[in-house]
């Protein structure tokens, strides 16, 4: 198993099918992370129960740099600024 993280996406949206503010939070983390030149992975929480512990009341649920940036109502001010500084 490799270590090297860096070509990891800094940002991570976590969510689960069906859910509507997942819906309304990906065109937002796409748009500015392709205006700052990220990529960014989609998790399920639903595939892994850590993950629904974590964030299962949470989603959406976005990290930057395996921190956590924002849940429910994803900003995309704040997203770009944590991005671009």
């Amino acid at each position: 198993m490799s270590t090297d993280t860096s070509t990891a996406p800094r940002v991570v949206l976590y969510g689960r099918a069906g859910c509507h503010l997942c819906d309304e939070a990906r065109p937002v983390v796409e748009r500015v992370c392709a205006d700052t030149g990220q990529g960014f992975l989609e998790v399920d929480v639903d595939v892994d129960p850590v993950l629904v512990a974590a964030y299962g009341d949470l989603v959406p649920v976005v990290t930057v740099d395996g921190v956590k940036h924002g849940f429910w109502q994803i900003d995309a001010d704040h997203l770009r600024d944590a991005l671009t500084s």
